[in-house]
């Protein structure tokens, strides 16, 4: 059994789809991050940076407890752990690795702050709005042009790189983006949307 910490966010989101494309049993821990959850003591036990998603797998390594925080660390180890979502070939298993941290370095910070300074800022900032919208832009013409070669996000295969990015597409109208004037992302996007364990993971927690 794992017990996921985690919120109503694309990172959070990220391993709920994750375990839920895998099969694994998992019991959902809410950390309400607009509340703060995310500070208390009890939870920086397990995450001492104050961030959702942790994971702690109650058959870990030599079948012991095992803590793991950040996201693509998480989704990396599900991955080894049940032999599914990351490819065994080498160059496509490196392929997989560029494009998650293509996601962990460029779409999720950029898309974050986005997110904020379009919605949630206090005053409006328009430097800000344009700097993280032009880049948003553009990272989107950097998947559709990906996407045009190739079936899924890392390769012709479905992996943790796609269930790592689909999450913060889902929210592309916090960023202003209209899939229509990126074809291959929308046909991406909704067929990784269509699949069950997606539909699943995207509502937790409910």
């Amino acid at each position: 059994m794992i017990d996921l910490f985690t919120w109503s966010t694309p990172n959070g989101r990220k391993i709920s789809i994750m375990l839920e494309e895998c099969g694994l049993p998992y019991t959902v821990r809410p950390i309400n991050i607009s509340q703060n959850e995310q500070f208390k003591s009890d939870y920086l036990t397990i995450n001492p940076n104050s961030k959702i998603p942790a994971i702690v797998d109650h058959d870990g390594p030599q079948k012991s407890p095992f803590i793991l925080f950040e996201s693509g660390a998480i989704l990396i180890y599900l991955a080894e752990k049940t032999g599914r979502f990351l490819p065994a070939d080498p160059a496509a298993r490196y392929g997989t690795f560029q494009w998650l941290m293509f996601q962990m370095s460029g779409v999720g910070p950029s898309f974050g702050q986005a997110h904020h300074f379009m919605r949630a800022a206090k005053e409006i900032v328009p430097y800000a709005i344009e700097r993280y919208g032009k880049e948003v832009v553009r990272l989107y013409g950097v998947m559709n042009e990906r996407l045009g070669k190739a079936g899924y996000i890392s390769g012709n295969s479905y992996t943790i790189a796609d269930i790592a990015t689909f999450p913060w597409v889902a929210r592309h109208e916090w960023h202003r983006v209209d899939l229509a004037a990126f074809p291959n992302v929308a046909r991406w996007f909704a067929e990784i949307g269509a699949r069950p364990a997606v539909i699943k993971g995207m509502a937790i927690p409910d």
